[in-house]
């Protein structure tokens, strides 16, 4: 009797141990967490305080995958300089900045409207493959604008506020220093009008510039957040890999992605 109940007492002490193997086992087992996680949830909470919780739930369902497209576009924005940096009203660039690698696109088969429309190098190759990609699927893309100098911006700035008053110009129009077109990455399609958004080339950019790696600036109703109007023909380079993060992560706008991206950078 008193051997059976030694023996009793023993089960509790045997299934806590193998209780404790399992869970050492499973704790073994547990994929170790990105400790980047909590960077960005930081840098998140600091740029985007009102998308924050939002943009990381999809980061944390998806970790391995946010990151391979982060660290791919960023990547490629140091490798070629400055392709994802942020430009905006609060944040210009320097009045002497210009690309060193900037090509004229008469060197290249591409519709244009002047003369005188340069672009980075850098993004050569990508701004081919989709005007080639447009070409295959019936749609001519005409580039109308592209780099232009702090000293362009800021006569273009001039005359629109001659016209419309500085309050109205700056809804539409950038101050210099301050337009992402001086980064030589950012393309202005023909019409330069709301009409591009309904012709052939507006719908096949809207459905299919992600996939080459550019973005819209200036999406509808998004004012507030830009700084801008709608610009349905506005176009930036932001590297394939960032098109993707920006689409699958923050919802399709590039303003939060670049706000992300300059506050995890710091």
């Amino acid at each position: 009797m008193i051997r059976f109940r030694r023996m009793i007492a023993l089960i509790p002490i045997v299934l806590m141990a193998a209780c404790g193997s399992d869970g050492a086992e499973a704790e073994a087992k547990a994929p170790a967490v990105d400790p980047r996680l909590r960077i960005v949830e930081e840098a998140l909470g600091s740029a985007l305080p009102d998308q924050a919780a939002t943009v990381f739930a999809a980061v944390s369902a998806s970790p391995n995958r946010f990151f391979e497209l982060l660290d791919a576009a960023v990547a490629e924005s140091a490798a070629a300089g400055r392709l994802l940096v942020l430009v905006d009203k609060r944040r210009p660039l320097d009045p002497g900045y210009e690309p060193d690698d900037l090509v004229s696109l008469n060197d290249y088969p591409l519709a244009v409207t002047r003369r005188d429309l340069r672009l980075r190098k850098a993004i050569m190759g990508a701004v081919l493959e989709m005007d080639a990609a447009a070409r295959a699927d019936g749609v001519r893309l005409v580039f109308a604008s592209s780099y232009r100098s702090y000293e362009y911006q800021d006569g273009l700035f001039k005359r629109y506020v001659a016209s419309y008053g500085e309050a109205e110009a700056s809804r539409f129009s950038a101050r210099p220093g301050t337009s992402q077109h001086q980064l030589g990455a950012a393309i202005d399609f023909d019409p330069i009008d709301e009409a591009f958004a309904s012709t052939d080339a507006g719908r096949w950019m809207e459905a299919n510039a992600w996939r080459f790696g550019f973005s819209l600036s200036f999406p509808r109703g998004m004012e507030s957040v830009t700084g801008y109007i709608w610009e349905s023909w506005h176009f930036r380079y932001v590297t394939k890999a960032g098109a993707t993060l920006e689409r699958e992560y923050f919802g399709g706008v590039q303003q939060y992605m670049l706000e992300f991206l300059d506050a995890y950078s710091r």
